[in-house]
């Protein structure tokens, strides 16, 4: 293993970054020693971790929600700055290959079983379907080409030159919140856009104000503020609202040191330290900022066309009251803890409230322990930030799911948790995983507020040892790259977590640009 010596020219550049040379150690050595692999007990399930709304509570939720909503408490913070490359990865490998792109060869591979081919030919048979096609046409066309001859011959290599490059529209380039997701009679919106018009119906408060804050990179930022000056007056208008969009971006003192294969810091030909985003748990920094109230959290790409928001936005609210309900009862045992106005009964019904309700181990019971030492445990347990998880059940999609896993001190809690996170050796823990019956869709509602109305400092409720470690190159070199802790998952370990299950209407993700072809993306 290789030693973790600065030179005068690496410390320059490690504080440029906003780090410290022993927070760069720190990542260095989490290299050398990655830590353990969760320890998953069993999968969060029905009745078992994961709770079903009962529908004769579902309309006292939504009203208890609306009547926080209208005293402005609420906002919604949307990581936006992620690129669009991957859900264009089949489509860019054919265009790469230098090669005419024709239907009917296409079609003989497909036929063959070739997946790669079934996805280009999806997207060839149903290119008229897609909210960017007015746009990619006219690019096209002012370069003196005809779209409509082009797409009857069965010759697609200028589609996906102009749709993909910068020759054209440069979507395998962009960020999906810029990209035209859905078409409407007066025409399409980008997800960024379906974003701005879901949030109106759930955020809006008494004054006619509705807020959101998205996450962008610096590199097109600029991008999302034209777009927003451009479309913000038709939307107020409109829905007779005001909007009040904020921007941020990844902090660059969020980055993590890269390492070669022998754990030595990596340096780029010039000799210089590779850094490198820190993935989306460096944007716990940009949420703390925001010093929020009640913040609702989605994906930029988990939207679905007006016709089906209703069903959304309804579970927005279910969600929503089902926290304001929570946070009642929560602020109500904190304050009685924190002015030692308890009993014996008292501190058993703040226990039975965390056992049936939060979800939260109680490790020792009354007569263990002095009133003034249970005080103090039930206290710090719960005067956290708290959030409420909406799951799907299990569609297969990628991505994380609700687990019961040991905790630091051997007791059982609520985590969000993905595949990468769980031994890939381990039989025993690979089949925990694989009995999953939930999956996160990244559809939570959070109360980052004491009873008294401060923000927590949320980056006190970090599992620090909840890091990613994967493999990357740069110029054409291996290296480890390291990930903070995700937002959803080790980030938020320390928070009251309740899993609620949500309808799959709700869950519309756009992991590939034929996803756009699904029902949830197309006009009636």
């Amino acid at each position: 293993m290789g030693r973790c010596d600065f030179t005068e020219e690496d410390l320059a550049q490690i504080r440029r970054h906003g780090l410290t040379p022993d927070t760069v150690k720190k990542q260095v050595r989490l290299f050398k020693a990655p830590p353990p692999y969760l320890k998953l007990l069993a999968p969060c399930t029905h009745g078992d971790g994961i709770r079903r709304i009962d529908p004769k509570d579902i309309r006292d939720l939504t009203k208890a929600y609306e009547r926080e909503a209208e005293k402005g408490r609420c906002l919604k913070f949307v990581p936006a700055s992620g690129a669009a490359s991957r859900m264009f990865r089949t489509l860019l490998k054919f265009l790469n290959r230098q090669e005419q792109i024709l239907r009917e060869s296409i079609f003989e591979h497909a036929e063959r079983g070739d997946t790669e081919a079934k996805e280009l030919l999806r997207f060839m048979n149903g290119i008229k379907q897609f909210a960017f096609l007015e746009d990619l046409e006219s690019v096209m066309s002012a370069q003196g080409l005809n779209p409509e001859a082009l797409r009857q011959e069965g010759r697609f290599t200028e589609f996906l030159r102009f749709l993909l490059t910068e020759t054209g529209l440069n979507y395998s380039n962009l960020p999906k919140g810029l990209l035209k997701f859905h078409t409407y009679p007066d025409g399409s919106r980008t997800a960024f856009e379906e974003h701005l018009v879901e949030a109106v119906h759930y955020l809006t408060d008494q004054q006619k104000t509705c807020s959101c804050h998205f996450t962008v990179s610096q590199e097109h930022l600029k991008a999302f503020r034209e777009l927003l000056k451009k479309r913000k007056p038709t939307y107020e208008k409109r829905y007779r609202i005001s909007f009040q969009v904020d921007f941020s971006s990844q902090k660059k003192s969020t980055d993590t040191l890269a390492v070669d294969l022998g754990n030595r810091p990596f340096r780029k030909e010039n000799g210089r330290l590779l850094f490198r985003p820190g993935g989306h748990g460096a944007l716990l920094d940009n949420l703390n900022d925001l010093k929020g109230d009640i913040v609702f959290i989605k994906n930029i790409d988990n939207v679905a066309c007006d016709r089906l928001n209703a069903s959304t936005v309804l579970w927005k609210k279910i969600l929503g009251g089902y926290l304001v309900h929570i946070q009642k009862h929560v602020f109500e045992f904190v304050q009685r803890l924190a002015l030692g106005d308890v009993t014996k009964q008292f501190l058993n019904q703040v226990q039975e409230f965390m056992r049936e309700e939060l979800h939260l181990a109680v490790s020792y019971s009354t007569g263990d322990a002095a009133p003034e030492e249970i005080q103090a445990m039930l206290l710090e347990k719960l005067n956290r930030p708290i959030r409420v998880c909406g799951m799907v059940r299990n569609v297969g999609e990628p991505g994380g799911g609700p687990f019961w896993v040991k905790g630091p001190h051997g007791e059982r809690t609520p985590q969000i948790v993905e595949t990468a996170q769980v031994d890939p050796d381990s039989k025993t823990q690979q089949a925990i995983l694989a009995q999953s019956t939930h999956f996160n869709s990244v559809d939570l509602v959070c109360g980052v507020r004491d009873r008294q109305g401060s923000p927590f400092d949320l980056r006190n409720y970090v599992d620090p040892k909840a890091v990613f470690i994967s493999r990357k190159s740069e110029g054409g070199n291996a290296l480890k790259a390291l990930e903070h802790p995700g937002l959803w998952n080790g980030a938020m370990a320390g928070w009251i977590t309740c899993f609620v299950e949500v309808p799959d209407i709700t869950f519309n993700p756009v992991k590939t640009v034929n996803d756009l072809l699904r029902n949830a993306h197309q006009p009636e």
